[in-house]
């Protein structure tokens, strides 16, 4: 516990950024002599959704509020003092402009990303995880990008690890991996 808040904080924040601007992408496209410039999505304003304030979402929230994002969080236990304005979580879903998944994985989380709640989640959000692949249900996520719903994902942790070099999650254009 407390270990590491900061140093993944950070990271998260950096996939956020990358995730927005399309960094990953442009990277490749350069290298390969492509040039197509890219819009990004401006950060400052959006609403970013902490899944889990524990000591990584409350500093994930911390530095996205200097920013200039509007946070809001959902948690599974109450905490005296989180610093973001709790919703339930299908509230969190539809009004987030990107999701940060940050909760612990246990028996009750394991696969809490559903299907059913990355169908709610609003139409081009960016996907950020940094926390345990497994809280996510993979193959609706992969889903969701293909279509364009989830606009990108930044993706730290994956459900098979190392990630194999043919995974459908490696083969999009739209996932910043680390």
């Amino acid at each position: 516990k407390g270990y590491g808040d900061t140093a993944v904080a950070e990271h998260t924040i950096a996939l956020i950024v990358a995730a927005a601007r399309d960094v990953a992408r442009m990277d490749r496209e350069v290298r390969a002599g492509i040039w197509t410039p890219r819009e990004g999505m401006q950060l400052t304003g959006k609403t970013l959704g902490v899944i889990g304030l524990g000591g990584i979402g409350r500093e994930v929230a911390r530095i996205a509020s200097g920013m200039g994002m509007e946070v809001i969080g959902w948690n599974r236990t109450q905490h005296a003092e989180v610093g973001v304005p709790l919703v339930d979580i299908d509230a969190l879903l539809v009004k987030s402009d990107i999701v940060s998944m940050n909760l612990t994985l246990g028996d009750e989380t394991r696969g809490f990303l559903t299907a059913e709640r990355v169908a709610r989640m609003k139409p081009g959000v960016i996907y950020v995880n940094t926390a345990r692949g497994a809280l996510a249900d993979e193959a609706a996520l992969i889903a969701a990008l293909k279509s364009g719903h989830v606009r990108h994902a930044g993706l730290d942790v994956f459900h098979s690890e190392p990630l194999p070099a043919d995974h459908p999650l490696a083969l999009l254009a739209n996932v910043t991996l680390t």
